[in-house]
């Protein structure tokens, strides 16, 4: 008779060997996923609240602005006091070899100081903050001199003086400027001059600066040799008269 056949496993144990060694069972590196999904959220969320506190912190500067209604401060020369002024003409003389003739070429220096007044109005409801103020002295386009003023803070609804001196020391003039300059000072006792400036201000809100605003100053002045005196003084403010 044939050998009887070997005995089956039960069913029970074959289901369990086949779930131990399931291959689509997952692994323990997916459990990280969840983690690092959380943690993208939770940056994402940051960003997004530092994004709306950035732009309602923005929003409220410029509705402060737009209720404030800014204007543009005024900064104007008062006075010019003429502290010396004195003008050296000098003649050089050359020979020319070609004519073996001598000829002269007329020059002056002038020497010049001067203390100039402005005073600076701040029509706002808040402060200004000003900027580092450049002052030039001209005669005829020619630059003969320079002053600066420092920055300072000035409060609202107020007035201020800032005061600013120019000193020339023998500035040289070419000669057709130098014969003009000459005739004005000995003829017409009147030596016309122009001051120009640029005033950087800032309106501050809220310890917040606003964007800079450029005021312009422009004054021809008018100054007498002999009597060492202003004569005449016209000034505009930003291309307007004042």
């Amino acid at each position: 008779m044939p050998p009887p056949p070997p005995p089956q496993a039960p069913q029970s144990t074959q289901n369990h060997n086949h779930r131990h060694y399931n291959p689509y069972q997952p692994t323990s590196s997916s459990s990280s996923s969840p983690k690092s999904a959380s943690f993208k959220g939770c940056c994402c969320c940051l960003f997004l609240l530092f994004s709306f506190l950035a732009l309602l912190a923005l929003a409220i500067v410029l509705v402060v602005i737009l209720a404030v209604k800014p204007k543009k401060p005024q900064f104007d020369l008062q006075q010019v006091g003429v502290q010396y002024m004195g003008i050296t003409p000098t003649t050089a003389s050359s020979l020319d070899p070609t004519s073996n003739t001598i000829s002269s070429t007329q020059s002056a220096s002038i020497s010049l100081t001067i203390h100039m007044l402005f005073t600076a109005v701040n029509p706002n409801k808040v402060g200004i903050k000003y900027g580092e103020s450049r002052f030039t002295v001209m005669y005829r386009g020619i630059p003969l001199g320079k002053a600066s003023v420092p920055g300072f803070y000035q409060e609202s609804h107020s007035s201020r003086n800032v005061e600013a001196t120019i000193a020339v020391d023998r500035a040289n003039l070419m000669q057709a400027d130098a014969a003009s300059m000459i005739k004005d000072a000995s003829l017409n006792d009147r030596i016309e001059l122009r001051v120009l400036g640029d005033v950087g201000a800032k309106i501050r809100v809220l310890n917040f600066d606003s964007p800079g605003v450029q005021v312009s100053v422009d004054c021809a002045i008018a100054i007498s040799p002999r009597k060492q005196s202003l004569t005449s003084k016209q000034c505009g403010f930003d291309g307007l008269s004042v």
